[in-house]
């Protein structure tokens, strides 16, 4: 056994004596242990109860001894302020708690406005998983922010990466699509695109993906470039038996709100229970109804769409779909036959689906596509048959349970027809009644979850998460407690005179407050000699091919350990062999090539990068390419990057990355950049609008702009 494997293994065996630490990480929406307020808005609905649900039932399990939810701390006077707590333990669950970490500004934000604020997250959750006494077993991402934080959290620390996509963007762009919006508004509301290849990246780091239904594996990620039905499994989510039940209760306080809308309340209503977004086509709902005089004549129509106090102060999206409703409902002159209340409590939920289930009537999920559908169990659970889209995980669950029926969500008159016939006939009624309660309860409850969950992490293959090298931190010598780090690019071409003399002059003076880095794509024997050409001793870090090697000091000393943590699962043989074979690349000289970096050029006419990249993913080789020049690149293992090794060494010096200075020259030093680092860029080879927000734009184009970002962050005084 190699000494890799043997340090997995140790790993392994820990947890199973202590039981396992697991990390969930859900970014958006608002998120508590109690009275969650599911519908608020779009970004906390099914998710937020989906991933609460699960915390709580990982914890009871007796193989878990630790389980936390990361997700957004948030400062706020508009919501309550139990989102500002920094952690918040389960009172009822005492090994579970809800950890709130600062990402971005204070206040509360959409989801489609976190995507700048991710680097910061993931650095303020390293620093927080550091703090631990051990590192998880596991980190267990939902949706595409926490899967983008999720993906550098596991490749920095080295443990498995399991996903829960929630729902995919290539699947939402697709509906959208097909419902009328335009791929301008798609990119300017959703930033499509952005999330979509956020969502390959996960896909290619993932060790599992979990999904609730078969056809999400096979309909929506076979949609994506990078997905591996081998490294995916069904794990449909479960439903709170002591909530969701069919046994009668006392009518719900929300029951006299919904009578004072209805003529005659005592009819059977079509229920609809969704947040007030577009996708959930609830202005399809209404068409439907509209337009069947005898549905109108047979049943009500309930819809429960969030809550609210002015439609005018929602914002846009809400707004939107709230307003249309009305004037749909003004349209089709409807009034007395459909309820739409502005408040509802969480625990209305299950009493709702009693009541109507108590009057004979049907839920109805109409949404454009639905990649699972926690509601339609939820109403299952009590007894209330169920009509669903085709498009997504109802298409399992109607399977398992045989319950209700699916539905086309842009084909009204099917809607309509297909709740009469429920509606109309008594037998089908109770039939599908009786067996959604059976069926929930064989396969929908967190018990089951949970048992294939664990089962599905002991298949995962072993790692070796990352572990400091002791030897090599003795030699280190680095006593200074702030870290500048340059692009090496900065020293190419030569400064003009004057100008590295007075920033060596400038630091030598603060050297025992600040240890310089040098960074660079090139080799070690390369920046050598750049330096000795620039007559500059051997600075304290040099971070070089990509990220590949740490090297501290003048007696050059490597960081064994950063080698052994990028190494894991390396093929450099293979990468080699397959640059060897594709037409239009020429690999540099053996003597050339890096341990763990394979050096190439590309012809003019070569296709491109991406597909290369897809190469590598389809031959399950876990690298990523770094592109130093139009025609030049390297090869690097997955676990390797510029951005990464210095974030690891400032964690090695035990120097927060507050204290971190990094100036970059170059689009290759975006790397390095953003998060909860000091960063600056010198040079306009990528647009100031362009920038992560957080980079200081140098006005300089020069060597001179390192001291003005160092005056700038105020980077040398006390």
């Amino acid at each position: 056994m190699t000494e890799t494997q043997e340090q997995v293994r140790a790993h392994q065996d820990h947890p199973a004596q202590d039981g396992l630490y697991l990390v969930l990480i859900s970014v958006h929406g608002l998120i508590r242990g109690q009275h969650l307020e599911l519908g608020r808005d779009a970004d906390t609905g099914g998710q937020v109860l989906y991933v609460v649900e699960l915390l709580r039932a990982l914890a009871a399990h007796p193989k878990v001894a630790r389980v936390d939810l990361l997700t957004r701390q948030i400062h706020d006077s508009r919501i309550d302020s139990s989102y500002a707590q920094a952690q918040e333990p389960l009172a009822d669950v005492p090994n579970a708690q809800i950890i709130r970490l600062p990402a971005g500004p204070d206040e509360y934000l959409p989801k489609e406005s976190l995507w700048p604020h991710l680097d910061s997250f993931s650095d303020h959750a390293m620093a927080y998983l550091r703090q631990q006494d051990r590192l998880p077993d596991v980190i267990h991402s939902h949706y595409a922010d926490a899967g983008y934080a999720g993906v550098r959290l596991a490749l920095q620390l080295g443990v498995p990466l399991v996903h829960t996509g929630h729902s995919l963007g290539r699947s939402k762009r697709q509906s959208l699509l097909a419902s009328g919006e335009s791929e301008r508004r798609l990119e300017e509301k959703y930033q499509i695109s952005h999330r979509i290849r956020v969502e390959e990246d996960i896909l290619s780091v993932a060790s599992l993906v979990v999904a609730s239904t078969r056809d999400e594996i096979d309909s929506q990620y076979g949609m994506y470039d990078w997905a591996n039905p081998e490294r995916m499994r069904v794990i449909p989510p479960g439903v709170n038996l002591a909530r969701f039940d069919p046994a009668p209760h006392p009518a719900p306080a929300i029951v006299p709100a919904l009578a004072r809308f209805l003529r005659e309340p005592e009819r059977p209503p079509i229920l609809a229970l969704s947040r007030p977004d577009e996708r959930k086509n609830i202005a399809g709902l209404i068409h439907a109804y509209g337009q069947s005089p005898a549905l109108q004549t047979r049943a009500n129509l309930v819809i429960v769409a969030g809550n609210r106090e002015d439609i005018r102060d929602m914002p846009v999206g809400p707004r939107h779909v709230l307003t249309e409703i009305l004037l749909l409902l003004d349209r089709y002159d409807l009034y007395g036959r459909v309820a739409y209340p502005r408040h509802h409590q969480p625990d209305d939920v299950p009493d709702l689906y009693r009541w109507a289930a108590g009057l004979r009537g049907v839920f109805i999920n109409p949404a454009l596509t639905e990649p699972f559908g926690l509601t339609l169990i939820e109403a299952a659970a009590c007894g209330l048959p169920i009509l669903a889209t085709e498009d997504g995980g109802p298409r399992d669950i109607i399977a398992n349970c045989h319950n209700g029926l699916l539905i086309d969500p842009l084909n009204t008159g099917e809607i309509g027809q297909k709740l009469l016939n429920i509606l109309n006939d008594g037998e089908r009624w109770q039939q599908y009644a009786h067996n959604g309660i059976a069926g929930v309860r064989q396969h929908y409850t967190w018990q089951a979850h949970v048992e294939k969950y664990l089962a599905a992490l002991d298949e995962l293959p072993l790692t070796a998460p990352l572990a400091a090298d002791l030897t090599a931190s003795s030699e280190r010598q680095v006593s200074a407690h702030r870290l500048l780090f340059l692009g090496a690019r900065l020293l190419d071409p030569p400064p003009a005179p004057g100008q590295l003399e007075e920033l060596v002059a400038t630091l030598h003076r603060k050297r025992r407050q600040v240890a310089l880095g040098l960074v660079t794509t090139r080799p070690l024997h390369e920046l050598l000699a750049l330096l000795k050409q620039r007559r500059l001793a051997i600075p304290e870090m040099l971070i070089t091919r990509a990220g590949t090697q740490i090297h501290y000091g003048a007696g050059l000393t490597r960081d064994r350990a950063w080698s052994r943590h990028i190494g894991v699962n390396w093929q450099g043989d293979r990468v080699y062999d397959l640059l060897a074979e594709t037409p239009g690349i020429r690999l540099a000289s053996r003597s050339n090539q890096g341990f763990y970096a394979i050096h190439a050029f590309m012809d003019q006419e070569f296709a491109g990068l991406a597909g290369l990249e897809d190469q590598l993913h389809q031959q399950d080789i876990p690298a990523r390419v770094v592109r130093i020049h139009a025609q030049e690149f390297l090869i690097v293992p997955q676990r390797a990057s510029m951005g990464f090794a210095m974030r690891y060494v400032a964690n090695q010096l035990d120097i927060g990355l507050d204290q971190v200075l990094v100036v970059g020259s170059a689009r290759a030093d975006l790397d390095l950049l953003g998060g909860n680092i000091l960063a600056a860029q010198i040079g306009r080879e990528i647009a100031e609008d362009q920038l992560p927000e957080d980079i200081y734009p140098c006005n300089a184009d020069d060597l001179t702009g390192v001291m003005e970002a160092i005056n700038h962050y105020q980077f040398l005084e006390e």
